[in-house]
């Protein structure tokens, strides 16, 4: 009977010691979670005056609570040394991980080493950085000039006179413009001006303003701008002239502006090559965290665009 008892006790104490270590093991799994959700991010985006930078701040703050992690929005307005800046404050304040949106592909190079110099990873979104980022997410910007090229190569018939508006010197809008021009050789289209317009609805429209007084009316037959706020800005100066049954004008982004402004009658903006700033930021984020948990990460990861166009703006879901 005794040596009974002495069985029942030692059984309990298995289950006992089997309860402990499952609420060890669980203790342990929600502390890794806790570290994973507490991570602290820096992110400078090139301006808060274009809306597509508006919905990538949102995005990530959206989604930095989600995942329970702390972030820090800043914005560069386009100032390269302004952004040296804020990375070098981000360093200070000790976060975990930087996602950079470069003002300046090139010249952030410096920042870029000094974070990694601190041990903060820094990842790139929407535009490609130097000085020794751990990868980049971004749209396929290629893709987006192919997209407005094959369109004015179809509707043109491979023959006719077009602006490329130009932007600043990151990895996004080169990308852009090659994607273009490459799609256009071997055509009969030609380049017959292109300058920079900064990224901007005011330098945009300055540019056009230009580019019409350069050339008389009937010798364009369309515009490829870089982004949304340029092609607006495009519109404006081609309707100040009033040329606008001149040529029409291809942007980039898909914003919520552009969008309206198709719609309207008698618009000139045919189409632009959309962009899924929320999606870009949220990956950016994700490939950040793999990072920090020493994961392996693709050098490049590219989001795939939309051509919007009148035939198809009525089912585009936007920003």
């Amino acid at each position: 009977m005794k040596s009974v008892k002495m069985w029942c006790i030692g059984i309990l104490l298995l289950f006992i010691m089997a309860g402990c270590a499952s609420n060890e093991t669980s203790g342990e799994e929600n502390e890794s979670d806790n570290n994973k959700g507490g991570v602290k991010i820096g992110l400078t985006l090139n301006n808060l005056a274009n809306p597509f930078f508006v919905s990538m701040s949102e995005a990530a703050e959206d989604y930095a609570d989600e995942i329970g992690a702390e972030i820090v929005v800043q914005a560069a307005d386009a100032d390269l040394a302004k952004q040296t800046s804020q990375i070098e404050d981000f360093i200070t304040q000790g976060v975990d991980l930087i996602l950079l949106n470069a003002v300046d592909s090139e010249g952030i190079a410096g920042a870029v080493a000094q974070a990694d110099a601190a041990g903060i990873p820094v990842v790139s979104v929407d535009v490609g950085a130097d000085g020794g980022i751990e990868g980049t997410v971004t749209s396929d910007n290629y893709q987006a000039g192919v997209l407005a090229a094959e369109y004015m190569i179809e509707d043109l018939g491979g023959k006719g006179n077009v602006v490329v508006i130009d932007g600043p010197p990151v990895t996004a809008v080169k990308d852009r413009i090659a994607g273009f021009e490459d799609t256009i050789k071997g055509t009969e289209i030609k380049v017959i001006a292109k300058q920079n317009g900064e990224g901007n609805r005011e330098k945009g429209l300055q540019v056009m303003e230009s580019i019409l007084q350069a050339n008389e009316p009937g010798k364009i037959d369309a515009v490829f701008a870089n982004n949304d706020p340029v092609a607006i800005g495009a519109e404006i100066a081609q309707q100040q002239a009033g040329r606008q049954d001149e040529f029409y004008i291809i942007g980039v982004d898909g914003s919520p502006d552009v969008i309206e402004a198709m719609k309207k009658e008698g618009s000139s903006i045919a189409g632009t090559s959309a962009q899924h700033p929320d999606e870009m930021v949220m990956k950016a984020i994700d490939v950040g965290i793999q990072v920090l948990d020493g994961e392996s990460i693709e050098e490049v990861t590219k989001i795939p665009v939309d051509l919007v166009t009148e035939d198809n703006v009525a089912s585009y879901k936007g920003w």
